[in-house]
């Protein structure tokens, strides 16, 4: 999950909720949301050759960070055996436990379960990147078997929080439900321009801060009593901290190996402020939703605009870039911009405190339409 950090510019959607509306009853097919200015294949054709060179090297540094199925944890293993004799006992204990848990605690965990439901719009977008698609759907290149087996790995993500949020009877799971079929149908405005090198710098950031948001939602049920949640969510953070593993070591050898064009890819990126995976969530109400979400997570500090500024601090020292060498004049600017661009947005810090003390009530859907400050 990724949050945003100003205002959606939905200048590229509807217009209106009535023109929203007017398309939904006549057009029913079409998405909730549209975009309409896109950008593809914008990827120097000499990189595809790059990109088949490193297969090899993908081979041996980033499937092994996946793993076995066998080895892997699967939802079923933190919920209540539905052939056992204690599962209505069990159902009971989770509905006491979340008792305790905030309206606004459940609004977050919601969002990041849909952002995780959504992982079928992630995957296709992977498989559009010039260089690493699946092109027949079965392609034995490291590229598509990581592609693959990332995505099975993240599925198990929404299905264990989806599952645990409708024994919870906290929430109203349709709304839910309508929420992720809105999401999936509207699909991601990534800006990746089939490019990978914006694919995988984008994945590197998204990994990081889905990490942090689960590690925090997981502190934060285990100061409130619920300790199963707690591991389920630290679970959960661990597998996105072991992707993060993955696509910053990719990152990190298109530096070593095409610096310019790399520093570029980061540039470009962190001007389109990094589009969110969840950006166009719907629940059939609220065309705002995402933002609201985002409101509710920046103020209950499970996702934070300094959380932004330290993901992006994190990447520049880690990839180095303030020592690259021997880049042309556009890859210096690009090299100068990206390393002078956190202090820029930690300044949105003291801005987001500052609306947040004169936000307004928004009724969320997801907790029968109870209000929250956003």
């Amino acid at each position: 999950m990724i949050l945003n950090l100003c205002t959606v510019d939905f200048s590229t959607l509807h217009a209106t909720t009535a023109a929203r509306e007017k398309v939904n009853v006549k057009m029913s097919y079409r998405p909730a949301k549209e975009v309409h200015v896109q950008v593809t294949h914008s990827m120097p054709p000499q990189t595809i050759d790059i990109l088949k060179s490193l297969e090899g090297w993908a081979e041996k540094n980033v499937l092994t960070l996946l793993k076995p199925v066998e080895k892997c944890w699967q939802p079923q293993d933190f919920l209540p055996e539905p052939d056992s004799e204690g599962f209505y006992d069990q159902i009971k204990e989770i509905r006491e436990r979340t008792q305790d848990l905030s309206d606004e605690y459940f609004v977050v965990l919601v969002g990041d379960m849909i952002t995780e439901e959504a992982v079928p719009t992630y995957q296709s977008i992977l498989n559009s990147l010039d260089g690493i698609q699946d092109k027949t759907g079965v392609s034995l290149s490291p590229w598509a078997i990581w592609t693959r087996a990332w995505t099975a790995e993240e599925n198990r993500h929404g299905d264990l929080l989806n599952k645990y949020l409708y024994l919870s009877g906290r929430v109203d799971m349709r709304k839910i439900e309508k929420t992720i079929q809105y999401l999936i149908g509207c699909g991601m405005d990534s800006k990746f321009e089939n490019n990978p090198y914006f694919g995988f710098i984008y994945t590197s950031f998204q990994e990081r801060a889905t990490f942090i948001s689960h590690g925090n939602t997981a502190k934060l049920a285990k100061e409130l009593g619920d300790i199963k949640l707690a591991e389920i969510c630290g679970t959960i953070a661990a597998d996105e901290k072991r992707h993060e593993t993955a696509y910053v070591k990719i990152v990190e050898k298109l530096f070593e190996i095409d610096p310019d064009t790399t520093i570029l890819a980061f540039a470009n990126m962190m001007r389109k402020k990094v589009s969110m995976p969840a950006e166009l969530m719907y629940d059939g109400e609220d065309y705002n939703l995402f933002n609201h979400y985002s409101a509710v997570a920046q103020r209950l500090g499970v996702y934070t605009a300094k959380d932004y500024a330290d993901i992006l601090e994190f990447l520049v020292r880690r990839w180095k870039v303030d020592k690259l060498t021997d880049l042309s004049g556009e890859g210096r600017r690009a090299q100068d911009f990206v390393c002078g661009l956190a202090p820029r947005f930690r300044k949105l810090v003291e801005r987001a405190q500052e609306r947040a003390k004169q936000a307004p009530s928004i009724r969320f859907s997801w907790i029968f339409g109870r209000e929250l400050q956003v």
